[in-house]
């Protein structure tokens, strides 16, 4: 009897990797995942997915836990890097808080790679490694080929995109001396349904509008893609051999009052924002790279009726209010 292929997949509880989990699964891998604690509850929802009980290993570690990292990538043939640390808001120690366990976890994954004798890392970096570069030209979209500029990272405090670009660009480095094979995924802010239990901070983009109660919200642009369809194209870069690079993960460009007005017409008995402020922002760009691998995504429409069926089901939303 031929062994099922291993994969582990870092931060395994947390909301895009509890997706790749579930996807991994349900395609017959077995599954190595990592998080801080196997038995907390926040980490139950993996133990409830199908074929768990007999494909799935949890490990406990973490980013800065080399011999951790070690014992839970052993034996596998590819190893999906999503663990993050991320932080809505201003982080009072951001050095240690996000960029070291970026930078250095990001180091102590692919050196643990490079031990197990791991075919490929699909590493999960971000558009906040490709967006923040003022010297980009303003008409032309950004692609792959841009990367966030890290001094003017450290000069605006992003220090959530110093972390990812510094982990990004060291990933690259660390794949060329070594000789590993390293594909990365730049999502933009995702968005869709929860399996964990726990609010993430990108869900928090819906979350707002839909329970807050706000007096205002920003016409902001942004770049959404729903979660199962970043999990798709992690997958899809895993198992195709022509993948090589970095892919732009995005799907829609949507103005907040887009947003908020497709939410109203599907589930009108929430407390929208009284009001919106008109702001003068664009984002530009774009996920052709990702699209001829073959990438597909769902109508931005079953986002979010998707999402706010899940945030009902899990109790975040107040459970007196209209639903589709």
């Amino acid at each position: 009897m031929v062994e099922k292929e291993r994969v582990c997949v870092t931060g395994a509880g947390g909301y895009v990797a509890s997706w790749v989990v579930k996807f991994l699964l349900s395609q017959g891998y077995m599954v190595h995942g990592t998080v801080r604690d196997p038995s907390d509850q926040k980490n139950a929802h993996l133990k409830k997915l199908e074929k768990a009980d007999e494909n799935l290993q949890l490990f406990k570690t973490d980013l800065l836990d080399y011999d951790g990292l070690c014992a839970a990538i052993a034996g596998c043939s590819g190893v999906f890097h999503i663990a993050c640390p991320v932080f809505p808001g201003k982080v009072p120690n951001p050095e240690t808080q996000l960029i070291e366990p970026a930078v250095t976890g990001t180091r102590n994954v692919l050196n643990a790679c490079v031990k197990a004798g791991v075919k490929r890392v699909v590493l999960v970096s971000s558009i906040a490694a490709i967006m923040y570069n003022p010297k980009w030209p303003k008409d032309k979209s950004m692609d792959e080929e841009c990367w966030s500029d890290q001094g003017f990272c450290k000069e605006t405090e992003n220090f959530y995109s110093l972390g990812k670009t510094i982990a990004e660009a060291e990933a690259w480095e660390f794949a060329k001396s070594r000789g590993l094979s390293v594909v990365s995924v730049c999502p933009s802010i995702v968005i869709g349904p929860m399996l964990q239990s726990t609010v993430n901070a990108s869900s928090l983009l819906l979350l707002f509008p839909l329970r807050e109660g706000l007096e205002s919200l920003e016409n902001n642009a942004r770049a959404v893609v729903d979660v199962r369809d970043l999990a798709e194209a992690l997958l899809l870069t895993y198992k195709n051999p022509e993948a090589e690079g970095r892919y732009i993960c995005s799907s829609y460009i949507v103005r907040m009052k887009v947003l908020v007005d497709m939410l109203k017409s599907k589930f009108p008995n929430f407390n929208y924002p009284k009001s919106i402020t008109e702001v003068n922002d664009d984002v530009n760009l774009s996920s052709e790279k990702l699209q001829k691998l073959g990438w597909k995504y769902r109508p931005l429409e079953d986002t979010l009726v998707d999402s706010v069926k899940s945030y009902e089901e899990i109790g975040i939303l107040s459970k007196d209010r209209a639903s589709v």
